[in-house]
């Protein structure tokens, strides 16, 4: 059974997001980018690390560059027990 986004951030899963630059299969000297999200654990990113491996396997654009940047979405200050809430005008 799959986690919830939200069960996956209360684990400390936050939002992976990388950036393919990769050459073209018939014109080696043609980079193209790709755009990758998913939800990954930091620091050792396991499905990022996994996307990468199928890239060389399977694609045939062999890759120049990986950039990507990771936000944990939930952070455990961020989360607080309220009993009610005012608004003042």
């Amino acid at each position: 059974m799959q986690m919830t986004e939200t069960e996956m951030m209360l684990k400390g899963y936050g939002l992976t997001t990388a950036e393919f630059l990769y050459r073209m299969p018939d014109h080696l000297n043609i980079l193209n980018t790709f755009v990758w999200q998913d939800y990954d654990l930091a620091p050792d990113h396991p499905r990022l690390f996994k996307f990468i491996e199928f890239w060389q396997d399977e694609i045939e654009g062999p890759l120049h560059s990986v950039r990507f940047t990771h936000r944990r979405e939930v952070s455990p200050g961020e989360w607080r027990n309220c009993q009610g809430e005012f608004t003042l005008h």
